[in-house]
């Protein structure tokens, strides 16, 4: 079998290890910095109209300063549904209704606050990173299966050197997005 024969989907790898990336990089939104976001309500649904609803299909969410997030709730029916969502959600954060609209002050973080939301966003990389080397091993695997099929020993050293590049680029770029949340929790 040779080269032309046996073709890792490298493309197809690569595409799993950004979605890897990309799950990683929903975590750490959710991750409270002292800092207002609106991605920090994505994990929050809201009972209504029957079903589990994302809060950003109930209302506007935006964000007029640094440690305010508001939520412009369209159904007023909606609006003690959804503030009660957020109280029970463990941000720790108390909204303050005026009407339709929804108000999250985001307090300061203490620093063994701080310090924890670090061990968390380390716990989600390595989770991350745990995915991308699963995905590592599924490449090696295809290519030990071309080998038992006459994949010659330098075209599988090829493919192998391909997979671990790849492995090799993505655990470090969740390092580095490790290293980018760490700094942006520990800001004060």
């Amino acid at each position: 079998m040779s080269t032309e024969e046996f073709m890792l989907d490298t493309d197809d790898l690569t595409r799993r290890m950004e979605g890897a990336i990309a799950a990683l990089r929903t975590e750490f939104a959710s991750l409270r910095t002292g800092r207002a976001s609106g991605a920090m309500l994505e994990p929050i649904h809201v009972e209504a109209y029957g079903q589990n609803t994302p809060i950003n299909q109930l209302g506007t969410v935006n964000v007029p300063e640094p440690r305010m997030v508001t939520i412009n709730v369209w159904d007023k029916g909606m609006v003690s549904k959804v503030e009660k969502a957020i109280r029970e959600s463990g941000l720790g954060i108390n909204p303050q209704t005026n009407g339709t609209i929804i108000m999250l002050p985001i307090p300061e973080l203490n620093e063994q606050r701080r310090k924890e939301l670090t061990k968390v966003a380390a716990q989600y990389a390595e989770h991350g990173k745990v995915a991308i080397r699963n995905l590592r091993r599924d490449g090696m695997d295809q290519i030990k299966k071309a080998k038992a099929k006459n994949l010659s020993e330098d075209d599988a050293k090829f493919w192998e050197d391909e997979v671990q590049e790849l492995t090799d680029k993505f655990i470090k770029l969740v390092d580095q997005t490790l290293e980018a949340k760490q700094h942006e929790i520990m800001q004060v």
